[in-house]
């Protein structure tokens, strides 16, 4: 396709930290990452990384397409944020 890539998405594990914002940047300045996909929130990870991210793209943060809860296909979710802050605080 003439256009492609529509979308660069980049797939991270909650259970990474802060070694996630090393992994964005990187792939960004090669890719130029357009989204994000964070997998294994079905844990103790609460996603708290995400933050840090944001924080190190104050003007344009790659947008949290996808969240990861479980291990089956169907765990695969589109990202609700309202969803993904009560979950923060439970």
């Amino acid at each position: 396709m003439p256009d492609a890539p529509h979308e660069v998405l980049l797939v991270l594990d909650a259970n990474t930290g802060q070694n996630a914002i090393t992994q964005v940047k990187a792939f960004d300045e090669a890719l130029n990452v357009t989204g994000l996909v964070l997998t294994k929130l079905d844990g103790t990870a609460k996603g708290g990384v995400v933050a840090a991210i944001a924080g190190q793209y104050p003007q344009n943060p790659p947008a949290l397409r996808f969240v990861g809860v479980g291990e089956g296909l169907d765990d695969l979710r589109p990202f609700d944020a309202r969803e993904f802050v009560e979950a923060m605080f439970d």
